[in-house]
């Protein structure tokens, strides 16, 4: 509006000038645009006052044009201007292993939009949609939220499903192409409207008001080091001659499957971290031996022998199992409804980590980032490959110092949210706002006791004093 009332008063000015009296002897400003001049015997110039009118018209809608384009997108400039602040600040300070500070500026928002129309009824459709919902827990999960995406663009009528309670494996996903109303309708399903039973949920939280009881808060550690996922890899684990023959017995299961190099897809970082490994990248972090996780698994290759350098790394270490065995008894004939109790577990949990990129370590990431940014740990295993490999050959400082810095961008903070890359369960960009950013001392405040708070719990603890902390580990040694 500012440009358009600029426009006008020079036309103004214009009109004005052309209309006074014209200055003799060349007065006035001789360098301007517009000069008149007198002569005898000279007729005066007649201003084409249809094409100068025209041409005003046309300014002032060109103009219009482009003040309406810019105020449409106002907002948007303004808030990638605020979010490249905060995401600029939260690289240059140091990672809060237990929270994003900037997290709080973020939170999931999937409402229907204005322009979105309710579905229609039943007798109104084009007629009934029927799915087979397979494969593990995570695989049906996405199945069923993108079968009623699939039932409101082809206008059907959804038949729910009957689930498959034994499968692991199956991976069909719908495009991740799809305009905003139905990404949003995606994150409606899939974050508010999917729930478990009461059953699975009232075992859920049992394990998590027990793992409460004992420690403010916690991590959940999702380990898939089963049998047949570590032959599919065709990594080598460290297990000599037997480990090998045994995969690869377990690999003939499969007739298409490519021989592979496992030093080579170690060093591409598609071998998943041992659980010792896991421990080391942890305490690498800043992880005290003192804190408490929840370790989500199925069987591990290796039974305790494998599991124990991470017990010894983090000795509050507790299972489904050790928590809730009676209750889980019922349970046990199902492998999706056992998952299930680790899904709940691990989204109610302070930090999750995983040691793989599979199916629900990407459901659970995107539901996470959703529910405001909880922190969610992936491990960069192309980078940490070469770390774990030479770590004999550094003091654990300088390994320490190494992990933190590979780890960078792979924290779940919100700097990391790509638009446009990567699954939508895992990236559910189009479901995430920010508010603005205000980066004012009360709430600096405010964290800071917080903070205060949750360490003077952590030190009246029973046994606290029993367990070494972070600052008795000197550069010598590796917490072996």
């Amino acid at each position: 509006m500012k440009l358009a009332a600029e426009v006008w008063r020079s036309s103004v000015r214009l009109l004005t000038t052309t209309n006074s009296p014209p200055q003799l002897n060349g007065g006035g400003n001789k360098s301007g645009l517009w000069r008149w001049r007198s002569f005898s015997g000279q007729p005066k110039r007649t201003v084409m006052w249809t094409w100068v009118c025209g041409f005003m018209l046309f300014t002032l809608g060109v103009i219009s044009l482009f003040t309406g384009h810019v105020v449409s997108h106002l907002e948007w400039y303004s808030q990638q201007l605020s979010k490249r602040s905060l995401l600029d600040m939260s690289r240059r300070e140091p990672i809060d292993v237990w929270k994003s500070k900037y997290s709080k500026f973020f939170y999931g928002c999937s409402e229907r939009g204005r322009n979105f129309p309710p579905a229609v009824q039943e007798q109104s459709s084009n007629g009934y949609l029927l799915i087979a919902a397979s494969g593990g827990l995570n695989q049906q999960r996405t199945g069923i939220t993108d079968a009623v995406v699939a039932a409101r663009i082809l206008n059907a009528t959804l038949v729910v499903p009957e689930l498959d309670h034994h499968s692991y494996w199956k991976d069909d996903r719908l495009a991740n192409d799809l305009d905003e109303d139905m990404q949003k309708l995606r994150c409606r399903v899939n974050y508010n409207a999917l729930r478990f039973t009461k059953r699975i949920q009232s075992v859920g939280m049992k394990v998590v008001k027990r793992m409460r009881k004992m420690a403010k808060r916690f991590i959940a550690i999702h380990l898939r080091f089963e049998p047949d996922m570590l032959a599919f890899s065709g990594c080598d684990f460290g297990g000599g001659e037997k480990e090998r023959a045994e995969l690869a017995e377990i690999r003939k299961r499969w007739d298409t499957l490519p021989d592979l190099d496992p030093l080579e897809e170690r060093k591409r970082g598609k071998c998943p971290l041992t659980p010792h490994e896991v421990g080391l990248m942890l305490r690498a972090l800043g992880f005290a031996n003192n804190t408490y996780i929840y370790v989500a698994s199925g069987e591990i290759y290796g039974g305790e022998k494998t599991l124990r350098p991470l017990r010894d790394l983090f000795p509050n270490f507790y299972t489904k199992e050790m928590l809730a065995n009676d209750e889980l008894k019922p349970l046990l004939p199902f492998s999706s409804r056992l998952a299930a109790i680790d899904y709940i577990v691990s989204d109610e949990s302070d930090v999750f980590i995983t040691n793989n990129n599979g199916n629900m370590a990407k459901i659970l990431a995107g539901r996470r980032r959703y529910m405001r940014h909880k922190r969610t740990i992936r491990p960069n295993a192309k980078k940490l490959s070469a770390l774990f490999m030479d770590r004999e050959k550094m003091e654990w400082h300088t390994f320490a110092k190494k992990v933190k810095s590979c780890q960078r961008g792979f924290m779940g903070d919100p700097d990391e949210f790509k638009p446009g890359r990567g699954e939508f369960h895992e990236y559910p960009q189009s479901c995430i706002c920010q508010r603005p950013f205000s980066y004012d001392k009360h709430s600096t405040e405010e964290d800071e006791k917080e903070e205060i708070q949750e360490e003077v719990h952590n030190n009246t603890r029973p046994g606290y004093g029993h367990l070494s902390p972070p600052d008795s580990e000197r550069d010598e040694v590796f917490p072996d």
